[in-house]
């Protein structure tokens, strides 16, 4: 183990020494790929990282970064990782990624760990057995927002919109579908508005009741009361069924697309 350590270390010094870098504050760049490297010594001593390769070794994890905050590209791609928790969360100036080519399996950790990452543009998942899952693509585009290029093809605004729609479905069908308050169809009016102004304003007998203004006269006030009532205009509500409604999680392991729920009307005057 030790001579394994050497080993790393010493690569590390003759790049530094073959580029002329005598401190580490001057290190911003790193090149250790395709070294046959199981693991990598800390670089925490290069406090100004930004770009790091470590492509094409035989890396299962990586804790070798936990202190390189300012990294903006890192290259993993041709490894045997498996997991990556805990690992690259805290690297929220990173804006390229490669990942393809490894042994990643838990999408939703594999995203979850990346979602700190607000100034990810280029992000690399393809040929791992994560890419397989069910609407993969849809699921990263949604959950991490920020990315334009992903597994080499652009993210497209439909591809956005289609996402959301299928992680946020009971908004869109909120947005898209439910009537509050809205007005249904009912009785006539007894006369159009614009007819009113052309009714000449006569006053009632006295002991005379009319149900308003434009209708006929009833001696009898129930007879009024139930004219009105009857001539109301009728209200609708609508709601979702919520407990039928499957969650973000069980509609992306389903095999085909979910149904839509079950609307519930009331209508009422």
């Amino acid at each position: 183990m030790y001579s394994y350590s050497c080993n790393r270390s010493v690569i590390i010094e003759a790049q530094l020494e073959e580029r002329g870098i005598r401190k580490d504050i001057d290190v911003t760049l790193l090149y250790l790929s395709d070294r046959n490297l199981k693991e990598v010594c800390d670089l925490g001593r290069f406090k100004i990282l930004r770009y790091l390769w470590l492509n094409g070794n035989k890396l299962r994890r990586i804790d070798c970064i936990l202190n390189n905050f300012r990294l903006s590209e890192l290259y993993l791609e041709n490894n045997e990782l498996i997991d990556i928790s805990g690992a690259l969360g805290h690297l929220t100036c990173l804006q390229v990624l490669m990942l393809h080519n490894n042994q990643l399996t838990k999408l939703e950790e594999v995203v979850r760990e990346l979602r700190p990452m607000q100034a990810l543009r280029v992000l690399n998942l393809f040929n791992n057995p994560l890419a397989q899952e069910n609407e993969y693509r849809s699921y990263v585009i949604h959950h991490l927002p920020s990315v334009e290029l992903l597994d080499r093809q652009e993210v497209l605004q439909s591809e956005r919109d289609r996402a959301w729609r299928m992680y946020e479905q009971e908004q869109y069908l909120l947005r898209e579908t439910i009537a509050f308050g809205r007005r249904a169809e009912g009785l006539p009016p007894r006369t159009r508005p614009q007819d009113r102004h052309k009714r000449p304003s006569t006053i009632p007998e006295k002991d005379v009741v009319a149900n308003n203004f434009d209708a006929p006269p009833y001696e009898n006030p129930n007879h009024a009361v139930a004219l009105r009532s009857v001539s109301r205009a009728v209200m609708q509500y609508s709601m979702f069924d919520w407990s039928k409604v499957p969650k973000s999680e069980e509609r992306r392991l389903a095999e085909g697309p979910p149904g839509l729920p079950q609307i519930m009307t009331i209508r009422f005057k």
